[in-house]
Parts: structure tokens; sequence; C-alpha cells
């Protein structure tokens, strides 16, 4: 496995929780948000990542679901 690019990472990341420390560590967030059943704000348009809500629930009621 390669390792993390993090400044290529955090060029392209749109979580706007500025603060977290796995901000621009992909591997890290995905298991994160993942072992709460949630998905990473990247995975959002800008507007609905900004709630911090990361359900799939919302990923769904975003992006058109039943």
């Amino acid at each position: 496995m390669s390792e993390c690019n993090l400044k290529a990472n955090l060029s392209q990341c749109t979580c706007t929780y500025l603060s977290c420390h796995r901000r621009g560590k992909c591997c890290e967030c995905v298991v994160y948000h993942r072992s709460h059943g949630e998905l990473p704000g990247c995975f959002f348009p800008r507007e609905a990542e900004r709630t911090y809500d990361r359900s799939i629930r919302k990923f769904i009621e975003v992006y058109g679901g039943a």
C-alpha cells in the first residue's frame, strides 16, 4: 500500500470541519465515519456537507433516493 499523500488530499478535501485531525487523511476519515454508520463529508455537495449530517439517510435524501 502506498503512503498517504496528505498535501494532495488536502488540496481536494471538501470537509468544512477544519479542526479535524483526520482531515486529508482519507483512509482514516473513511474508517472513522464508517464505524459511526456515516459517510465522509466529501461524499456530499458543499451545502449538505456544511450541515455535518453525514448519515446514510442524508446522503440518500440529497441524491434523490426513495
